[in-house]
């Protein structure tokens, strides 16, 4: 049974960013084929700082060891990431549907290196509605800004 948890910032401990950070980094490594480990070790104090400071953190756990995260604000999906494990098993169509019902989340940015990504937001719902050569940072990494583009899910 899957359990969503919502986890305030000052719940944060450090053990749970530790973990979660570690979620991340098995996802990145699983998924992000075109990343460097440079670049990967790079974007770990980004991803440190974003589990700590998003405003909203649903952490999903099964049988008490948490396997995914998600973040959300102002209707954006900011980040989700599932242990390698949990890939393909419908976690993050349940973190996902919980976002549509729950936060009206309307947008969501997709490397356009990361094809199953795209794949799965577009199962969702979601369509590209603007690309940039670059990431926000400016590394080399098409970013697809991608919005709901049907009502129902």
């Amino acid at each position: 049974m899957i359990n969503i948890s919502s986890i305030e910032k000052d719940a944060r401990t450090p053990e749970l960013i530790a973990e979660l950070l570690g979620i991340w980094e098995a996802s990145v490594r699983a998924s992000h084929h075109f990343l460097t480990e440079e670049e990967i070790r790079s974007l770990y104090p980004q991803a440190e700082e974003a589990v700590r400071q998003i405003e909203i953190l649903w952490v999903a756990d099964e049988n008490n060891v948490h396997i995914g995260f998600m973040g959300i604000r102002e209707r954006k999906i900011e980040m989700l990431f599932l242990h390698p494990s949990c890939f393909r098993k419908g976690i993050g169509m349940i973190l996902m549907k919980k976002a549509l019902d729950e936060q009206d989340v309307q947008y969501v940015d997709v490397n356009e290196q990361n094809p199953s990504a795209v794949k799965f937001y577009e199962r969702m719902g979601f369509r590209t509605f603007h690309r940039n050569s670059t990431d926000d940072q400016g590394n080399p990494f098409p970013i697809l800004r991608m919005k709901v583009h049907i009502t129902s899910h």
